[in-house]
């Protein structure tokens, strides 16, 4: 049998129920007190009853979490991030990167407060739907409008974008993406850097657009790597996520070309990872703090008040400039 709260009780020399507030973070026990009960217990391996805590106070406080991709860059840092605003909370995370019933089934044995799920993990979304538990989803989830969701304003980063380069006198554009079908935030990029390169009389040609076929760095660098044996090279790249830009200035740069003196390149993701790349890249995005706050503040939201009205909403991208882009000389 593992340590109670009995237990650590008797050690700290305080009362069962001071030892619970303390466990609990409740201002009504002093610091000092606090500490040391906390100092205590860890020493001792305890570890909370969490079937137990909800008997008394009707939660755990505990977020489950469907982790769609333990190797993307981008979602790692939104996760981090997410997991952060939860421990601001006084809330606990845990992750599963199984299917989404059979991490929902693992997260109703925990009793969860509340469950974040990625769009990408929205093939058993009819199971996710009849949980019964409070849930946000990152991105339109199978085009299940019950579900409340906070997703990013995508054809406008791709606006941006191209506006940006376009006042610094750039014309020729390539957009490096994956345009698999699949993929709703994929095609809507696609969608928005075509109507973008419309509205500014910006010509697509056959080099304007190149499939990566994926969104790792190697299909970013082979994707480039196709695009520089072109005829004629543009002068500028926007990049469709972070790995794949990772890509783009990999291939860049063993082509003896200069960023931006030769090639200026705007990569989609904003995160603060875009500036520790081989050349500090200007990105596009929803910032990630404040997207993983959005994330958290609407699930918290449902789990205080189960009759509120379901979030939705696309938040605003925007354009963090670095090194990467430069005027385009006149002749």
């Amino acid at each position: 049998m593992g340590t109670t709260i009995k237990d650590i009780a008797n050690v700290s020399g305080v009362s069962f129920s001071t030892v619970s507030k303390a466990l609990n973070n409740s201002p009504l026990v002093k610091l000092e007190t606090k500490l040391k009960i906390l100092k205590i217990a860890e020493e001792m391996g305890y570890e909370p009853n969490f079937a137990a805590r909800r008997l008394v106070s009707k939660e755990t406080k505990i977020i489950g979490l469907v982790w769609p991709s333990i190797e993307r860059i981008a979602l790692s840092t939104l996760v981090t991030k997410i997991n952060a605003e939860i421990e601001k909370n006084d809330y606990s995370m845990i992750l599963s990167i199984n299917s989404t019933k059979s991490a929902v089934e693992k997260f109703k044995r925990f009793q969860v407060d509340g469950i974040i799920i990625f769009e990408e993990n929205d093939n058993q979304i009819d199971y996710l739907l009849s949980s019964k538990i409070p849930i946000i989803s990152y991105g339109h989830c199978n085009n299940q409008t019950t579900i409340p969701y906070i997703d990013v304003n995508y054809k406008k980063a791709m606006y941006l974008a191209v506006e940006y380069l376009y006042k610094l006198g750039h014309k020729d554009i390539s957009y490096i993406g994956d345009f698999s079908l699949n993929d709703s935030r994929q095609t809507e990029k696609y969608a928005g850097f075509l109507e973008a390169m419309k509205q500014f009389n910006l010509q697509i040609i056959g080099q304007s657009l190149i499939n990566t076929g994926g969104l790792d760095w190697q299909n970013g660098y082979r994707a480039t790597n196709r695009l520089l044996q072109s005829s004629k090279i543009p002068s500028a790249i926007i990049g469709g996520s972070y790995d794949i830009s990772g890509g783009i200035i990999r291939a860049v740069m063993e082509n003896n070309l200069i960023i931006p003196k030769d090639i200026s390149i705007i990569g989609y993701d904003n995160i603060p990872k875009m500036g520790d790349l081989e050349t500090p890249l200007t990105s596009i995005g929803v910032p990630v703090e404040i997207l993983a706050k959005k994330i958290t503040d609407s699930l918290f939201q449902q789990i205080q008040n189960p009759n509120s009205v379901p979030l939705i909403q696309k938040l605003k991208p925007e354009l963090k400039e670095r090194i990467s882009c430069a005027q385009v000389k006149k002749d």
